[in-house]
């Protein structure tokens, strides 16, 4: 086993350090490639085949994920129909380890008919297809990380990693923000995180809420809901904005207190003032980061003058995020968007 990890560690720097001579190597051909893209008024069409079109699938997927209309064009099909899904406006990016792919060189001729931009990511500049494109991004040749030298790893591994490295930058100087990024993610957990307050409060009608001057005991007995209550209730003032939020737990504190008697005193008096709160819009992730960090499991949402239209209840959160760990009341492990997208200066 330990010969096992060995390679394994061997073939991962191996990887690595090709990455890292390529990095140290870009120049201005990068620059001229992120310009073309960026001033692309069509689509960027990726093409590619074998182990080269799965890595250009990948990066047609990143390049549409942030912000940069992509799809992937296959070399086989394009000369069967597909060409015409090429316009004028558009920039075609291939990949080909070789340059010398035949499919790949059978269709060089009609994609200069076409009289659109293009970028190749092969090993040479010198090869057919670096002769034949506007701008190459040369990644050298590579030695293969398998024991013959011959699958696609190392070569695959930089491919994507300069594909990656394109569409970021695309999107950086897009400034690509995270709401967009949430348009193009709905679904998923992803969505979820990057999805807003709104999609996930309980509406007043499903919360208990009254006004702070009333007595505790007048609130639990005239506000009651229908269904699973939260464990807190709204508080009001007479301009009808959220002054206070009144648990479960600050009545059982009356009575652990011995503080029965203020039970039939107006409730703003044992309330939380001014409460934790957010506003109409907040991204879910930014509302979980708050319950953590304040170690609360009530959160109201308020609009932009302070009145209350819902709150965020843990139980909810646990439901529509189970990929969060939770000790009792307490999110151990808040989403954080910075570790998640791209973040835009």
């Amino acid at each position: 086993m330990p010969d096992v990890l060995s390679l394994g560690k061997q073939i991962l720097k191996q990887e690595s350090l090709a990455i890292q001579e390529l990095a140290e190597n870009l120049d201005e051909r990068f620059l001229q490639a992120v310009y073309r893209i960026l001033c692309c008024e069509g689509n960027v069409l990726v093409c590619g085949i074998g182990k080269a079109g799965l890595v250009g699938q990948k990066i047609s997927a990143t390049l549409a994920s942030t912000g940069t209309p992509s799809h992937f064009l296959h070399p086989a099909e394009a000369i069967h129909g597909d060409l015409g899904k090429i316009r004028k406006k558009d920039v075609v990016l291939i990949l080909s380890q070789s340059g010398e792919t035949e499919e790949i060189i059978r269709i060089l001729p009609s994609i200069r008919q076409f009289r659109v931009e293009t970028i190749a990511i092969t090993a040479s500049e010198q090869s057919t297809l670096g002769k034949n494109v506007h701008i190459v991004l040369p990644i050298g040749q590579i030695e293969e990380a398998d024991s013959l030298g011959l699958a696609p790893s190392t070569s695959t591994a930089v491919m994507i990693a300069l594909g990656d490295a394109l569409a970021l930058t695309v999107s950086q100087r897009r400034r690509f923000r995270a709401d967009h990024f949430a348009v193009f993610h709905p679904g998923g957990s992803l969505g979820r995180k990057l999805s807003r307050v709104d999609e996930h409060l309980r509406g007043l009608e499903r919360c208990r809420i009254a006004p702070d001057n009333e007595t505790i005991r007048e609130v639990f007995v005239r506000h009651r809901i229908s269904g699973r209550r939260s464990g807190a209730i709204l508080l009001t003032g007479n301009d009808e904005r959220l002054s206070g939020i009144f648990t479960d737990s600050d009545l059982a504190k009356l009575f652990e207190q011995k503080h029965e008697h203020l039970i039939d005193l107006p409730i703003r008096m044992s309330m939380t003032s001014n409460p934790t709160t957010v506003v109409s819009g907040t991204r879910m992730s930014e509302a979980i980061a708050i319950m953590s960090e304040k170690r609360i499991s009530e959160l109201p949402v308020v609009d932009e003058h302070g009145l209350p239209i819902g709150m965020i209840d843990i139980t909810d959160v646990i439901a529509a995020f189970p990929d969060f760990e939770v000790s009792g009341n307490n999110i151990n492990k808040p989403f954080s968007p910075e570790k998640t997208i791209l973040k835009i200066a």
